[in-house]
């Protein structure tokens, strides 16, 4: 599997760059999602990060979603179903 280094900005990932795996077209997910355990066994904290255009050293970045929304380009077909 082919992976790309891929910058992330904001959240608790801020800074880091990571591998992420690339899909068949080349290109990262849209959505990357980070699941956190809470401590004493609590419901799971979930990241979203969303992928723009990189700025400087990768050709991709994540930027942090604090709402948790779907990504904001993802096209809306009206036979597909919600998730």
């Amino acid at each position: 599997m082919r992976h790309e280094e891929t910058e992330f900005v904001g959240g608790p990932l801020d800074g880091r760059v990571l591998e992420v795996v690339t899909g068949l077209t080349g290109q990262p997910p849209l959505d990357y999602r980070v699941p956190v355990p809470a401590p004493e066994g609590g419901p799971e904290t979930v990241h979203v990060y969303h992928r723009e255009p990189g700025r400087g050293r990768t050709r991709w970045a994540y930027v942090h979603d604090p709402e948790g929304s779907p990504h904001p380009e993802r096209l809306k077909w009206p036979w597909s179903r919600r998730r």
